[in-house]
């Protein structure tokens, strides 16, 4: 991962949080530890995939999960850091991205310190990006194509699945970034004038970037799409009898019963309880 152009030397920012609380709408069909199991699955397959990009020089993750940063010490091009003063998504990006943009060249320390002054948020001289944690079905290339596109406009974001919600936001050298996450994200991102990849570089927007897994129909989908290794294990393990590529659950419309199936309800129908935010951060 080597930087030349704003097109290839991004650093990429991925919060990560708890995952003891994670992902609450797949239950109570999967208890806390199987949540928490793909939790960790997800986060650690999109930043394999961000890291593995060729047009990513360096991934910042936020977390204060143990787990996380005992997986990710000493990986090459991976940089943990923890969340500081106010918790919250919001927080936790903000936070990313002044890190991101502190001298790569000073010690780690250092740069956390000016991070949690809130110095370099406001633009120098890297390009960075925020991608949601929870991207199973991602993979470098699907990044690389996102971001290169992106390097076309000084702000820009891809839309989640369901065009409302955002799963990647990004701003070139120099330019601020002040990202929006949740529910009606992709309209406050248009509004604020980031350019939709979606919209004008179709062809360069892979679906499984923009599959985010909040919900068990969700998590299905992100299956059929071919999820990375970690959650193909978790996924098996939970009896799903998938793996990365297989999509046989939705090629014939009709699924096998699975975990995520509520007993009460038609094949393939774990959804959000009545009125739930499938989009709010869990």
């Amino acid at each position: 991962m080597t930087a030349t152009t704003d097109a290839d030397g991004w650093t990429v920012v991925v919060p990560v949080k708890s995952l003891t609380a994670a992902k609450t709408r797949l239950a109570p069909e999967l208890g806390p530890a199987e949540r928490a199991a793909l939790a960790r699955a997800f986060a650690l397959d999109t930043i394999d995939a961000a890291r593995a990009a060729r047009a990513v020089e360096r991934v910042v993750v936020v977390s204060d999960e143990p787990v996380v940063e005992r997986e990710l010490r000493g990986v090459p091009g991976v940089d943990v850091v923890p969340e500081f003063g106010p918790r919250g998504l919001a927080a936790a990006i903000s936070h990313g991205v002044a890190v991101a943009r502190a001298e790569r060249s000073r010690p780690a320390a250092e740069a956390v310190a000016e991070g949690r002054r809130g110095a370099g948020a406001g633009g120098s001289a890297r390009a960075v990006a925020v991608l949601l944690g929870d991207l199973p079905a991602v993979g470098p290339g699907d990044l690389d194509a996102a971001l290169e596109a992106a390097a076309r406009h000084p702000l820009a974001f891809v839309a989640d699945a369901e065009g409302t919600g955002t799963t990647l936001a990004t701003a070139l050298a120099g330019v601020p970034l002040a990202a929006y996450f949740g529910p009606g994200s992709a309209a406050r991102h248009r509004t604020a004038g980031f350019a939709d990849l979606v919209a004008l570089h179709p062809d360069a927007v892979a679906p499984g970037l923009r599959r985010d897994v909040d919900t068990g129909d969700e998590l299905r989908e992100a299956i059929g799409l071919g999820v990375r290794a970690r959650t193909a294990d978790v996924v098996v393990g939970l009896g799903l009898g998938l793996v990365p590529g297989d999509r046989s659950d939705l090629a014939d419309g009709v699924a096998p019963r699975h975990p995520l199936d509520p007993p009460t309800a038609p094949t393939g129908a774990a959804t959000a309880p009545d009125g739930a935010d499938r989009k709010a951060a869990s």
